[in-house]
């Protein structure tokens, strides 16, 4: 499906891995251009290769920190001022620590709220103004199925992003007409985080192989696997795209069916 956004200035926060880089690649093959921040930046210069390779837009790798306002800040106006416009913010994080509440600290209380919801206020406040230029852009902020049902053991990430969808909603809100702004809730994908998890698991004994484990990863899913990042970052691009053209304020999930509530 044409997307119709060739030409298109997209931003992705924490875009050298995981869904944050699966986002961006889908906006790439899009004809997009294309920033991604990151801190790693081993990481940053393969994603900046890897993205350059997809389509016919400019990328854009910028080492920045997400939980620091100015290099955030400076990501975001270093962007504009390469690319001349910006249509599209994608935000991503990576995720907090898991464990019980009882184990959880203060400081990673704030830590989290850092990372999963200021990054999100920090990056949409410097875009908005540009965002809201020459018929409007959108916004799409990559949550986790968990702001809809909880997941156990991750306390942080079940009470902290729901922050996000609630400011995501209010955002649908203030920024309509001219700027969209939706969410994403994805469940569980074949990221670097899940295949390290993984071959811990075949290094522990607890999985006879790659395929097993990624099989026990699969349970309670009705489609019976995985997510490809890729499908969350196609997702991601039509949000993006005129073809979702009266989709404001939407949480979609990207899950395969495992979300049991309404």
């Amino acid at each position: 499906m044409d997307l119709g956004i060739d030409g298109n200035a997209a931003l992705v926060t924490a875009g050298t891995a995981g869904l944050g880089l699966a986002s961006a690649e889908a906006l790439a093959r899009a004809n997009c251009d294309v920033a991604v921040c990151g801190r790693d930046t081993d990481r940053l210069a393969q994603a900046e290769a890897q993205l350059e390779s997809l389509g016919d837009g400019d990328v854009l790798a910028v080492e920045a920190d997400i939980t620091d306002e100015a290099e955030l800040e400076g990501f975001v106006g270093k962007t504009i001022e390469t690319f001349g416009r910006l249509d599209h913010v994608v935000t991503s994080a990576g995720g907090p620590p898991s464990g019980p509440f009882a184990e959880t600290t203060d400081e990673e209380w704030y830590d989290a709220y850092d990372l999963l919801v200021m990054s999100v206020v920090r990056t949409v406040r410097a875009a908005q103004p540009t965002l809201s230029e020459d018929g409007g852009g959108t916004v799409v902020n990559i949550t986790s199925r968990s702001v809809k049902e909880v997941i156990d053991d991750l306390v942080l990430s079940n009470s902290v992003r729901r922050a996000v969808i609630g400011l995501m909603k209010t955002l649908s809100h203030e920024f309509a007409p001219d700027v969209r702004v939706n969410a994403v809730m994805p469940g569980a994908h074949e990221t670097s985080r899940i295949e390290e998890l993984v071959e811990q698991g075949v290094e522990r004994g607890d999985y006879a192989d790659y395929e097993s484990g990624l099989d026990d990863w699969s349970e309670g899913i009705p489609l019976e696997r995985v997510g490809d990042p890729e499908e969350l970052g196609e997702t991601v691009a039509w949000l993006s795209s005129d073809r979702a053209s009266y989709i404001n304020g939407a949480s979609v999930p990207v899950d395969g069916g495992s979300t049991r509530s309404v």
